[in-house]
């Protein structure tokens, strides 16, 4: 085993050049939510009005972002990115004046709505130029360049909140929303200057016939499955995040929540990075219904937890099983759609997660209230139990295994 698949995927030509860019603007998306938060409790001293802001932001990030990937698949990444970041860059001036301004919270929410209606989903159209440059020719390198990307995403996801979060506790919240969006623009420009890796849109003849034909694929139920476990696997997210805050409060151990979280985040970078770097020969639903079953144990495991350190441990076990499951959601989502709506599906299993995740914070937080920790372990046992039922019946079914005509590679 060695790590020579990323390297040889990067000394594609283009690769690095989108993938390092779509990873700087990954960073800004991580830290906008949160520093969303920071801005309107600094402001206000309201946790209140800075959860109904950052929901906003959050519910229309989820609700447009397939609206904003659709047009992106019609007309190119290099025409919409351009105008859509100037949105963007003015949605998050629009909510800064508004926050500075003392505006009621229902003002102060239409503005997270706003950034939130303009953000890009930079992984999605990173991982449809993957599939554009790799597809025909090296299809086999299509997991490693998902691994590869969920590495991205796990690296944003730890330096981006940290960060704004550093700022926002130094009395700089409002530096951290600026910060966020700048490094979005900038990747997001970055990107949108590289047109030689950019997938063809669906705006010129022959392409424009397949439209409809394209747009149906994300229709079958071969999708909608991957739909659901990325909504179950969301759920799993959201209780997990809101449980184990409780649990170490609950055994006087609050400084502990950081370091289970910091050992998780770094169990799930080295596997990810293991998973990519070797070849697999059992079919992606095959492996899809192993790696949930592993994760479905760790969930069921989560309730059991005596102390901060079993806890610790079995966080660590379930976050070494996730990035194996996120690649092959995206593996078996090249392999389900038409190749001319990947930035829509891609963006689809992001809203999917997004809103198991923030149902789930919402419903364990009440479970938690009425039962304690285990209350909402047991919402995240029943999200992965749920996705692994649902993944054995992927595989037995044999979904995703046909490909669309005109689809991956």
């Amino acid at each position: 085993m060695s790590s020579a698949p990323y390297p040889r995927l990067l000394r594609t030509p283009g690769a690095a050049g989108f993938f390092l860019t779509a990873t700087v603007g990954r960073v800004g998306i991580a830290m906008t939510g949160l520093g969303i938060v920071w801005l309107v409790h600094g402001r206000t001293g309201s946790y209140a009005s800075a959860g109904l802001v950052s929901g906003g932001f959050a519910v229309a990030e989820a609700l447009v972002g397939p609206q904003l990937a659709r047009l992106i698949d019609h007309f190119g990444q290099t025409r919409v990115l351009p105008p859509l970041l100037l949105a963007h860059a003015a949605a998050v001036a629009t909510l800064l004046a508004l926050v500075a301004g003392d505006s009621p919270p229902g003002l102060m929410t239409a503005g997270g709505v706003l950034v939130g209606a303009t953000i890009p989903q930079l992984g999605a159209l990173s991982a449809a130029r993957w599939v554009a440059l790799l597809g025909e020719q090296r299809p086999a390198e299509l997991p490693s360049a998902f691994s590869l990307e969920s590495l991205g995403n796990a690296v944003g996801y730890l330096a981006g909140p940290t960060l704004v979060s550093a700022l926002g506790a130094n009395g700089h919240p409002a530096l951290g929303t600026v910060l966020a969006a700048a490094l979005v623009v900038t990747g997001g420009g970055l990107l949108a200057a590289q047109h030689r890796t950019a997938p063809t849109p669906l705006t010129s003849p022959p392409e424009a016939a397949e439209r409809s034909r394209a747009g149906r694929s994300l229709l079958r139920p071969a999708f909608t499955a991957l739909i659901g476990l990325n909504l179950a696997i969301g759920v799993f997210f959201g209780a997990v995040q809101v449980s184990v805050t409780a649990f170490a409060v609950e055994h006087h151990a609050a400084a502990a929540t950081a370091p289970i979280f910091a050992a998780s985040n770094c169990a799930g970078l080295l596997a990810g990075w293991l998973y990519g770097v070797r070849r697999w020969r059992a079919t992606p639903q095959r492996q899809l219904a192993v790696a949930t079953a592993v994760l479905a144990l760790g969930g069921l495991l989560l309730p059991t937890a005596g102390s901060p350190l079993a806890l610790g441990s079995v966080i660590v076990f379930t976050g070494a099983a996730i990035p194996p499951v996120l690649v092959l959601l995206s593996v078996l989502a090249e392999s389900t759609v038409h190749r001319a709506v990947l930035t829509q599906a891609f963006t689809w299993l992001n809203s999917a997660s997004a809103a198991g995740s923030a149902g789930a914070a919402a419903l364990s937080g009440r479970a938690v209230d009425a039962f304690g920790a285990t209350g909402g372990f047991a919402l995240a046992a029943a999200g992965t139990t749920g996705m692994a039922v649902l993944a054995v019946g992927f595989c037995l079914w044999g979904g995703g295994e046909g490909r669309v005509a005109g689809g991956g590679g």
